[in-house]
């Protein structure tokens, strides 16, 4: 059955507010489910290099475990231990030279602080749409209630042009405007437990991150790693 209500009438009629507040609250959406999928493939994959890390420390020499790493791209694992290498070659390097602000630093404090900067390049990275997410889920209801307030002003305008203003009459422009408001709920809600889920799993992967960069700082510093005691 045809109905002069609904989505399809909302955009046709609507004027250039409306519309613009509808294509808003679809860009938003598709760019929330964009950044959602991404993310959360990004940290499946994360996940199955966990099972690297016990093959690096197996390994018999740090570039020999630095090779057990596959997509060095992409691996923060691998990058944290190449850029540990870097630094550690670099103060060494640099042993007989004092021209170098490092050498105010000691060796274990020179690598600590390479390993948290290393570390916090990689969390910086993992934040990557976070924002995004987190101001779509705290605008969207907002500007789905504008087109809201917008429709039924124009459609209480209509309605008294007319000169009747029967319930038949009333409940269809007044339910179209209410369209708005759902439409900004369902692109508020996405965002906003995508938002609460990446942010748990990064805070997870870079507790992880931490005890690998802890683990690298007692290899360099004592020549082997903590033991976690199990």
């Amino acid at each position: 059955m045809n109905t002069p209500f609904g989505i399809a009438n909302l955009w046709l009629e609507g004027d250039f507010i409306t519309r613009f507040v509808a294509l808003a609250l679809l860009t938003c959406s598709i760019i929330t489910w964009v950044i959602l999928l991404s993310r959360f493939w990004d940290l499946r994959n994360l996940r199955k290099l966990s099972p690297q890390l016990d093959q690096f420390w197996r390994a018999t020499s740090y570039d020999q475990g630095l090779n057990v790493f596959s997509d060095h791209a992409g691996n923060p694992y691998y990058q944290i231990a190449k850029s540990a290498a870097t630094a550690s070659a670099h103060h060494q390097s640099q042993a007989t030279n004092h021209r170098e602000l490092l050498q105010t630093l000691n060796y274990s404090e020179w690598m600590a602080r390479s390993l948290k900067n290393s570390i916090d390049g990689v969390a910086a990275k993992l934040q990557k749409g976070l924002t995004f997410l987190g101001s779509t889920g705290a605008t969207a209801p907002f500007i789905g209630l504008f087109g809201t307030v917008w429709g039924i002003y124009h459609a209480l305008i209509s309605i008294s042009s007319s000169g009747s203003a029967q319930i038949d009459q009333v409940a269809g422009p007044i339910g179209e405007a209410l369209i708005m408001t759902a439409l900004g709920l369902a692109v508020a809600i996405p965002a906003v437990l995508g938002f609460n889920a990446l942010n748990r799993a990064n805070k997870l992967l870079v507790a992880d991150l931490n005890r690998f960069g802890n683990d690298l700082l007692a290899y360099f510093v004592t020549g082997a790693r903590v033991q976690s005691g199990e």
